[in-house]
């Protein structure tokens, strides 16, 4: 959270080379367990399309299910805990849930660092395995905004090649249109001053080309 760091030489140098490896050792370790969270919501999901039928309806119910459940435990649930253990009000603890979940960690709240209180040996264990679980779902969560933003992104792009694509088609056509328009004039010209023979020389050299 950035209230304890290392005070000595020996120290430092040990939690730098501790971050370059344990810093993506823990990546790949959210990622395997939002994976695997991931893959329990599409097996029910499938399940729920084998037995009821459904197809649209089946994924769709899956993914709100997943997303309030983990609302509930990660996000809504452990405030009150907080609450009751640290003092905090539910405000500041949905806060430090957030803040901690999130890997933000400005330590301005920190569990079980209040002398005045005595807290529970499960305490400290219990909040670990919802740290772990919850980056773990909140990770999930802003991946999937990631990637509906860059599909949008993406659409809004197709979409603007489109409409530029239309643009130049019909630029050219009126380009072609501009272009046989002045030939027909030039061939009205040519007949009125030289007469059959004038239109037949320039109808020839045009057939040519």
């Amino acid at each position: 959270y950035g209230n304890l760091s290392p005070s000595t030489v020996a120290g430092r140098i040990f939690c730098i080379f501790f971050a370059l490896f344990g810093i993506p050792l823990n990546l790949v370790l959210l990622n395997e367990i939002g994976q695997l969270m991931l893959l329990g919501v599409q097996r029910s999901a499938h399940h729920l399309e084998e037995m009821f039928h459904w197809k649209i309806k089946a994924a769709l119910l899956m993914k709100t299910c997943a997303l309030v459940t983990g609302l509930l435990l990660f996000l809504l649930l452990p405030p009150l805990l907080f609450s009751n253990k640290e003092g905090w009000t539910y405000e500041e603890s949905f806060y430090y849930s957030f803040i901690t979940l999130s890997t933000i960690g400005f330590g301005d709240y920190v569990i079980g660092m209040n002398p005045d209180r005595t807290y529970p040996s499960w305490y400290k264990n219990v909040v670990s395995l919802w740290i772990l679980f919850g980056m773990a779902w909140l990770a999930l969560i802003i991946k999937c905004c990631i990637n509906l933003l860059e599909s949008s992104s993406d659409f809004c792009q197709c979409n603007r090649k489109s409409i530029e694509l239309s643009e130049d088609v019909m630029c050219d056509d009126k380009k072609s249109m501009t272009g046989l328009h002045n030939v027909e004039s030039c061939n009205d010209k040519d007949t009125k001053a030289g007469g059959p023979g004038g239109c037949h020389t320039h109808t020839t050299s045009t057939e040519a080309l």
